[in-house]
């Protein structure tokens, strides 16, 4: 099934899509759903409960603010993470609904956490009910947050997979199908995604998106190379994009030759875009925003070191590098999925990564397959990736993670470009073996915070 280039690219505050930027937009649909029902004017307490992952590192990935972001109406895409939203209520113990109505609401009371409790669809699941002064329920909803600041309600999760699909020239489920569209229509996948892109809005629409998209993500390297200090959550973890910045600016000074010098800068981008979500800065999605720094890095490392080897301008490179990695996500999210809580950390950074190889490939110039085979070969090295936070905070292993995501990605891309695109195994393969090996990982070692680097590595 088509997954449109503008839901998998987003942009919303860090430091998690699914712990994060899901529970937002579903407290804000909660929200407009009590307004369409004419319930608003009634309401008197509202109730959350957050289920599985979402309670046990809930804190630690920002989805208590989230939710009340949420509920006073705030969009994601737009809100300022500089501003102190959250504490006039903690401090008062009022909400104002909406922005508009103030109600009675305890952090420590009106967001219960059940850390023992996995609902059966799946492990972000969130439940939202509202009151009236006389205690009557007025509005209950189930909500999921499935990766990527998607979210589903209950009663539309079992149709996600199978969900209507959008009115566009081409579609596909599988990597198989796309390549024969391609191939019928003797078309490199970034132009057939444009066709569908074009046929969903208009066209000046999809091209500023773009730019805006590629503008936000160059923009949080930016602001992450010149941050200091120490990021916020207990771990006392210091930022380190900046030192290293500084590091390989005098080595360029200095001419001083390292011929790993790439290497440098692009972890140096990966832990700049890692540390700014970290902090709660603003991110795209790419896919998550846990894993939001390898797509910029790469296409940094295209612009900077790459692009006089491609043969295309460097403008249309990078449409090209975002639209491939779009076809490359809609597969995952069609047959797997990009959510930690559900595959562990390969569907989020293991994604990203096979997005930016294939991408890098596209901008390059590389054929149809060549971009299937970048794709699959940095998929292939990272599965069974763990997720393990270590205190529930997106920092360890997060933000290294990030940087070793962009540098694979890129000698992932590289391999396939010296080849003539035939491989041994398939894309669609690769990804069904993510999948299977996502469900047969135990919880603990998928967006809990109870196993692996979580447990084994002191937090205090």
């Amino acid at each position: 099934m088509y997954y449109s280039f503008f839901e998998i690219f987003s942009i919303g505050v860090g430091p998690s899509s699914s712990h994060t930027v899901g529970p937002m937009r579903a407290a804000k649909r909660y929200l407009d759903n009590l307004h369409q029902g004419d319930m608003f004017s009634k309401v008197a307490k509202i109730e959350v409960t957050l289920y599985g992952s979402l309670a046990l590192t809930g804190y630690g990935h920002g989805t208590v603010k989230a939710v009340v972001y949420g509920l006073m109406g705030l969009e994601a895409e737009a809100i300022d993470p500089e501003k102190p939203y959250v504490v006039a209520v903690e401090r008062d113990h009022i909400l104002h609904l909406g922005q508009e109505k103030p109600i009675p609401f305890d952090l420590d009371k009106n967001i219960v956490f059940e850390k023992e409790i996995f609902l059966p669809e799946h492990s972000n699941g969130m439940r939202f009910k509202a009151f009236d002064a006389e205690n009557n329920l007025l509005l209950e909803e189930v909500y999921f947050s499935v990766g990527g600041g998607t979210v589903v309600r209950a009663d539309e999760i079992s149709r996600r997979i199978e969900r209507e699909p959008l009115n566009v020239p081409y579609n596909f489920s599988t990597c198989e199908e796309l390549m024969a569209l391609c191939k019928g229509e003797e078309t490199p996948i970034a132009e057939l995604i444009w066709e569908n892109e074009i046929a969903l809005r208009p066209r000046e629409q999809v091209e500023e998106g773009i730019r805006k998209i590629h503008r936000v993500m160059q923009a949080s390297i930016d602001r992450g190379m010149k941050a200091e200090g120490i990021l916020p959550g207990g771990l006392n973890i210091k930022r380190r994009a900046h030192e290293i910045y500084q590091r390989l600016e005098e080595k360029f000074r200095n001419n001083d030759y390292d011929p790993l010098l790439m290497v440098d800068w692009i972890n140096l981008w990966g832990f700049a875009v890692a540390e700014e979500n970290a902090y709660g800065g603003q991110i795209v999605t790419a896919p998550t925003m846990g894993s939001a720094g390898i797509i910029p890095s790469v296409m940094r490392y295209y612009e900077r070191f790459a692009v006089h080897k491609g043969k295309y301008r460097v403008e249309d490179g990078l449409g090209r590098f975002l639209l491939t990695a779009s076809a490359i996500c809609s597969l995952y999210r069609s047959n797997a999925s990009i959510s930690g809580a559900e595959v562990g950390c390969q569907g989020e950074v293991g994604v990203a990564c096979s997005m930016a190889a294939a991408g890098l490939v596209a901008a390059m110039g590389g054929t149809n397959m060549q971009i299937e085979n970048a794709a699959e070969i940095a998929m292939e090295h990272n599965l069974g990736l763990t997720c393990d936070p270590i205190g529930g905070l997106v920092q360890v292993p997060c933000i290294e993670r990030n940087a070793m995501g962009a540098v694979k990605a890129v000698n992932a891309a590289r391999i396939a470009m010296k080849g003539t695109g035939e491989h041994f195994v398939s894309l669609d393969s690769v990804i069904k073996t993510m999948y299977n090996t996502g469900m047969d990982l135990n919880h603990k070692y998928k967006e809990t915070s109870l196993g692996g680097l979580a447990v084994n590595v002191p937090s205090c």
